[in-house]
C-alpha cells in the first residue's frame, strides 16, 4: 500500500464477549493486507476502564485515538478497512 509503518489496534473488550471476538477475527483478516499490531485489553482488568467502556464495547483504538465505539452498532470488517485505507493515504 505505499505505507511500511503498522498500525497499533487495540481493542478493547472482555471475556466472552462474542461481539468482541467477531470484531477480532476482523481485525486478523485486515493483517493480510495492512501490517498492523493488535493489542487486546480486557476492560475487566482495570475498573476505570470497565465503567468508561462497559456499555460500549467492543471499543477499537488505532494509533491511539479511539475511533469505533459499539454504540449503534458493532464496528465491521469493511468500517475498519476503509478506515485503515484512509490512514495509509494520510
Amino acid at each position: 500500500m505505499g505505507n511500511d509503518r503498522a498500525f497499533d489496534i487495540v481493542l478493547y473488550g472482555r471475556k466472552k464477549c462474542h461481539l468482541c471476538d467477531e470484531v477480532e477475527l476482523a481485525i486478523q483478516a485486515l493483517e493480510k493486507e495492512f501490517p498492523l499490531r493488535l493489542q487486546l485489553v480486557d476492560i475487566e482488568s482495570d475498573p476505570a476502564l470497565h465503567e468508561e467502556m462497559m456499555l460500549v464495547i467492543p471499543v477499537v483504538a488505532i494509533d491511539g485515538e479511539v475511533v469505533f465505539r459499539s454504540i449503534t452498532h458493532v464496528v465491521t470488517f469493511q468500517e475498519l478497512r476503509s478506515e485503515l485505507l484512509g490512514r495509509t493515504n494520510r
